[in-house]
């Protein structure tokens, strides 16, 4: 018995909707990760994009649990001395939810040009509408 590697010809791309309202964010960014990488599929392969498309609408209502809307904090830094910025989890999901979201998937996928391929499968929204409503996304409950 041998172990079958995906091809390019074997994966079949499918389109899912995810409605991240009162949802935890861990706790969708795990599910999210999953359908990206292809790991609910049983062709799923490590090194090969395997994964599906995943649109996410209402991203400004994801919860975040305990004190983390406050105690959580983004950094980002310009490369320049001094140049370190600092955010609260609270002030970030006023300003850009779809961020909050992204990133935190993007912590769950593979670093390099595999995971860089797979980030760029994920569509997040702000509010209830998207412009995906011609490639039929099945309903994924959270």
């Amino acid at each position: 018995m041998s172990t079958l590697f995906a091809k390019k010809g074997d994966v079949e791309r499918r389109w899912y909707l995810v409605d991240a309202k009162d949802a935890v964010l861990g706790r969708l960014a795990v599910k999210i990760a999953n359908y990206l990488r292809g790991k609910n599929k049983p062709i799923f392969t490590p090194n090969y994009d395997t994964g599906d498309f995943v649109i996410v609408v209402n991203a400004d209502k994801v919860k975040l649990t305990g004190k983390k809307l406050d105690n959580k904090i983004y950094y980002s830094h310009s490369g320049y001395p001094g140049g370190i910025k600092a955010e609260t989890a609270r002030d970030r999901l006023s300003r850009c939810p779809e961020k909050v979201l992204t990133d935190a998937v993007w912590g769950m996928i593979p670093k390099g040009r595999l995971g860089r391929a797979m980030i760029k499968k994920l569509k997040v929204y702000r509010g209830t509408e998207h412009p995906h409503k011609a490639q039929k996304p099945e309903i994924l409950s959270v």
